[in-house]
């Protein structure tokens, strides 16, 4: 019973810790003091002028569409890159493995540099391209991470059996492999996401410095004023907010999936 308690009382300390600075900037997001432990009455002002501060609504755009951009070629990519992983020869398998996971242990600003130089090296302008194949290089090896341990768990039977059906390999593919996978997809779309949106090191080494997104507008704006500008609580917490509603969505919609797997059972 105590080490019960114990354990709860520990991780419960562990995720105010984590938790904690984001309460706090969610807290004085409503409030329009320009200090952060100074409280000058409840508002919504630092939400309305977020709105109106055109610079953040460029930047929060253009960090969308570089994710959203980044996640669907990072997945498909990835997809592809762990079926073919899957497939090859114990050999070969064990190589690409090795491979594949170099650029997830290897330092960022290690990517970020040997891109600014292999675009300089060939002439290639600083632009969304250049920027897109930063985030891209740094999502790829994420997804076939998220995606190898579903085709693992997969049945290596279904494949063939599908082929012994009848089915070409193009639709044995999208109608047996890819539905097993689907969780190992979305977590790795999901997970790059995430990475590009709060990315600034390969970001700032590959953009046109006229593009601005929301890594490099926190840095620019709080390295002019000493400080983090009032508006950018808001956002934070904006921010928060919506990526919250998304995990309570999907646990749910788990949630729901496994009550009905176990009525069928039943």
């Amino acid at each position: 019973m105590v080490k019960k308690v114990f354990a709860k009382s520990y991780v419960w300390l562990m995720l105010l810790i984590m938790y904690a600075p984001i309460l706090t900037l969610i807290v004085f997001s409503f409030t329009e003091s320009k200090n952060i432990g100074s409280w000058t009455g409840f508002s919504f002002k630092l939400y309305r002028d977020m709105f109106k501060n055109e610079e953040i609504v460029t930047a929060l755009v253009n960090t969308i569409i570089v994710a959203v951009s980044a996640g669907i070629v990072s997945t498909i990519l990835g997809t592809l890159g762990a079926i073919g992983i899957y497939y090859c020869t114990p050999k070969a398998k064990r190589i690409m493995n090795g491979l594949s996971q170099i650029p997830v242990m290897n330092a960022e600003i290690v990517t970020a540099i040997s891109l600014t130089i292999l675009f300089v090296s060939f002439g290639v302008k600083f632009n969304f391209f250049t920027l897109l194949v930063g985030h891209v290089v740094l999502t790829v090896p994420f997804v076939v991470l998220s995606v190898m341990p579903k085709l693992k768990q997969m049945d290596p039977n279904i494949y063939e059996a599908a082929l012994d059906l009848g089915a070409t390999p193009k639709k044995a593919l999208w109608s047996v492999v890819i539905p097993e996978i689907l969780p190992g997809i979305f977590s790795g779309f999901m997970l790059t996401i995430t990475l590009s949106l709060d990315d600034y090191i390969i970001t700032a080494f590959t953009r046109d410095n006229s593009f601005s997104t929301l890594s490099t507008y926190v840095y620019g704006a709080t390295a002019k004023k000493g400080a983090l500008p009032p508006t950018l609580r808001a956002l934070t917490t904006v921010i928060t907010l919506i990526v919250l509603g998304i995990l309570i969505i999907i646990n749910v919609k788990t949630k729901n999936k496994k009550v009905v797997n176990r009525r069928g059972r039943i």
